[in-house]
C-alpha cells in the first residue's frame, strides 16, 4: 500500500471500494470509453496489457539456464489474474521446454473448475490470505485458451490447476520456515503446496515454483505464523514515514469517469 500511495505529484491513487475484479471492470470500461478516448490516452500496468507479462516469459528461460535436471521441469505458479502462467506457456510455445505448468489457486477456483468440468463460470471473488490471487474472473485466461485453440482437451494435457486452502498455506509457511530457513509469502506457498502435491502423485516429476512477493507485504498473516517480526527492506523502510495519499472513491463507473475527467 505504501509503494501506491505514498507519491503524490503527478500519480494519484484510487482506492475503491471493492475487490480486484471491481477495479478490473471499471478499468475495461474505461478502456472501451469513446468519450474518455477523446480527452486522454489510457493504459494499464496490469496484465490487463500484454506489454505487462510478455517480458515475463525471460525469468521463465533465466530459471531453465539454472536448472540441473536433464528432463524438462513441472512449473508451478501462484495465479491469479494468470498473467505470470501465461507468459510461461507462451515461452512453452515458443520453445522452452517444459514438462507441465500447475497453476496454484487459492480459494478463487474459477480456472480449476474449468479445468474439472469443460465449463468456464466466472464466479465473485472471495478474500484469502493470498490475495493479490483473488480474482473471480481472470482477464488472461481467454488469452491461454486462445493459445489451445479453445480445446481443453490439449490445454488440460499442459495445464492443471490446485485450490489450497488459507489454512494449508499458514501450515507451509510455518513448515517450511522451520525446516528451511526459508520465509514464503502467502502467494508462494500456494505455489509450493501445489507442487509438492503434484510430484507425489508424479513421482519421477522433478520442478521448481515461483515465488511472486516478499513476505513483508504480507507481515499480517506471516509474522503471526512464524511468531517474528519480519525486517524491513530499505526501500520499504524509506516509505514508511511518507503520509498516505489516495482518493477513497466507490465502485461505480461514473465516479472513477467523472474523476479522469478532471485530471
Amino acid at each position: 500500500e505504501l509503494q501506491l500511495t505514498t507519491w503524490g505529484g503527478n500519480i494519484t491513487a484510487l482506492e475503491v471500494d471493492g475487490n480486484f475484479d471491481d477495479c478490473q471492470r471499471l478499468v475495461k470500461q474505461a478502456f472501451t470509453d469513446g468519450e474518455l478516448a477523446k480527452k486522454l490516452f489510457l493504459t494499464s500496468a496490469n496484465s490487463i496489457n500484454v506489454a505487462r507479462w510478455l517480458p515475463q516469459q525471460l525469468y521463465y528461460f533465466f530459471a531453465l539456464q539454472q536448472w540441473q535436471s536433464e528432463q524438462p521441469p513441472v512449473i508451478s505458479v501462484p495465479s491469479g489474474n494468470f498473467g505470470n502462467i501465461c507468459a510461461g506457456l507462451l515461452a512453452n510455445k515458443s520453445g522452452l521446454p517444459v514438462e507441465h505448468f500447475i497453476a496454484a489457486c487459492n480459494a478463487n477456483d474459477t480456472v480449476s473448475a474449468y479445468l474439472e468440468t469443460g465449463v468456464y463460470k466466472p464466479k465473485n471473488a472471495v478474500p484469502t490470505i493470498s490475495n493479490a490471487m483473488d480474482v473471480g474472473h481472470p482477464s488472461n485466461f481467454v488469452r491461454i485458451l486462445e493459445l489451445f485453440n479453445q480445446q481443453l482437451q490439449p490445454l488440460a494435457a499442459m495445464l492443471s490447476s490446485r485450490t489450497i486452502t488459507d489454512e494449508d498455506t499458514r501450515e507451509v509457511i510455518a513448515s517450511v520456515y522451520k525446516q528451511q530457513s526459508y520465509l514464503l509469502d502467502p502467494h508462494g506457498a500456494v505455489g509450493y503446496i501445489a507442487l509438492r502435491d503434484y510430484l507425489q502423485q508424479h513421482p519421477g516429476k522433478k520442478g521448481f515454483f515461483l515465488e511472486t512477493a516478499h513476505p513483508v507485504k504480507f507481515y499480517d498473516v506471516v509474522e503471526p505464523v512464524i511468531d517474528k517480526t519480519i525486517p524491513l527492506p530499505d526501500a520499504i523502510s524509506a516509505l514508511s514515514g511518507k503520509p498516505k495519499l489516495a482518493v477513497a472513491i466507490a465502485s461505480d463507473y461514473e465516479a472513477v469517469k467523472n474523476f479522469l475527467l478532471t485530471l
